[in-house]
């Protein structure tokens, strides 16, 4: 992963945790049961699922229990307040990978290729959050939280990591994001998403 200085995915996963975060804080009280452009999901089980993910991302670095609920079947429902269980889950997280060496080659982490290098890694876990940030954002009608700066190193790793993934159905098959097309656009063309849904949502 040539295009990241060492130590730079600290940079990376700490922006994608604040996109996370700060797209989750930003939804309207009436627009939790939206539908999202993360296949058939609703805001609400997007939440669910990124924190899951989050989740599991720590209890594969330090060990723990991992999500109370499976990411890929979330229930829709949260009692309480939704952003609880989400700050939890970004701080575990965010302190898992803080005592994760720069350069360690093995990182243990919950994708089924298993152990990464550090830097792939944590720019997988960022992807994650980066990803569903613009799921929510863009079904609640908040400005993206994706730039080409961020998505530069997100699409590097994600050429890297998704193909294995689609077989499990995490990821949509790629789409064709079209000659003139931003680097954002094509982070997400290549993710299955629409970058200009729901205008061209399937």
């Amino acid at each position: 992963m040539s295009e990241m200085a060492a130590g730079q995915w600290r940079t990376v996963l700490d922006e994608a945790h604040k996109a996370l975060r700060t797209a989750v804080e930003g939804v309207p009280a009436d627009a939790w049961d939206r539908p999202t452009p993360c296949k058939r999901w609703t805001v609400t089980q997007v939440l669910q699922h990124a924190t899951g993910d989050q989740i599991a991302y720590a209890a594969a670095i330090v060990g723990g229990p991992g999500p109370a609920e499976d990411p890929f079947a979330p229930s829709g429902r949260i009692d309480g307040d939704k952003l609880v269980g989400l700050r939890a889950a970004l701080d575990a997280s965010a302190r898992a990978w803080a005592g994760v060496a720069d350069d360690d080659p093995q990182v243990p982490t919950p994708l089924p290729q298993g152990k990464l290098p550090a830097q792939v890694g944590a720019v997988a876990c960022a992807l994650d959050a980066a990803v569903h940030a613009w799921d929510i954002a863009t079904a609640t009608g908040q400005p993206s939280p994706l730039g080409d700066e961020l998505a530069r190193p997100l699409l590097v790793v994600a050429r890297q990591i998704v193909e294995p993934l689609r077989a499990y159905g995490v990821y949509d098959p790629a789409i064709d994001p079209g000659p003139e097309a931003d680097e954002v656009s094509v982070l997400l063309s290549y993710l299955g998403r629409h970058p200009h849904w729901p205008a061209r949502k399937p």
